[in-house]
C-alpha cells in the first residue's frame, strides 16, 4: 500500500525508547516518512490521551486529512490495533493494523524479531 499510494501513511505507535534501541521502518525506498507517535508513553506506559489530535495535526502538516489510508505499527500488533480503533472512533475512514508488528511474536527461543513482523520479513529498517 505504501508503494502504490503516495498518500498512505505509516504510523509507528511504539515508544521513543523502542524507536531508539530497536529501530524504525525505513520508508525512504518508497518515498515516505513514518509518523512516530507514541500510543503509550514510556516509562509509565500510560495511554497518550492526545494521540488522535496529534495524529490529525501531523497529517494536516503533511497536507493530508482523516480520509487517507493510515497503517498502524507497534512491536507485535496490540498497541497498533488499539490506536487504529481510536482513529476510527475519531472519524478516520481508512485504518489498518499491521498485525505482525515491527518485531513479531516470540520465537521458540523467547526472542522477538526472528519470527514474523517487519524486521523478520526482510522489510527495510534503520536504527533511529
Amino acid at each position: 500500500m505504501l508503494q502504490s499510494n503516495p498518500r498512505a501513511v505509516l504510523v509507528d505507535v511504539r515508544t521513543r525508547a523502542e524507536w531508539t534501541f530497536v529501530g524504525i521502518p525505513d520508508l525512504q525506498p518508497v518515498q515516505h516518512k513514518p509518523v512516530l507517535l507514541e500510543w503509550q508513553t514510556y516509562p509509565a506506559m500510560a495511554v497518550n490521551g492526545a494521540f488522535v489530535d496529534q495524529l490529525a495535526s501531523e497529517l494536516k502538516a503533511r497536507g493530508l486529512d482523516e480520509s487517507v489510508p493510515v497503517l498502524f505499527l507497534c512491536r507485535s500488533g496490540v498497541r497498533s490495533q488499539a490506536a487504529a480503533m481510536a482513529a476510527v472512533a475519531a472519524g478516520f475512514t481508512e485504518t489498518y493494523n499491521i498485525a505482525g508488528g515491527f518485531e513479531g511474536p516470540l520465537s521458540s527461543g523467547g526472542h522477538r524479531g526472528e519470527v514474523g513482523g517487519w524486521k523478520a520479513s526482510g522489510l527495510p529498517w534503520i536504527q533511529n
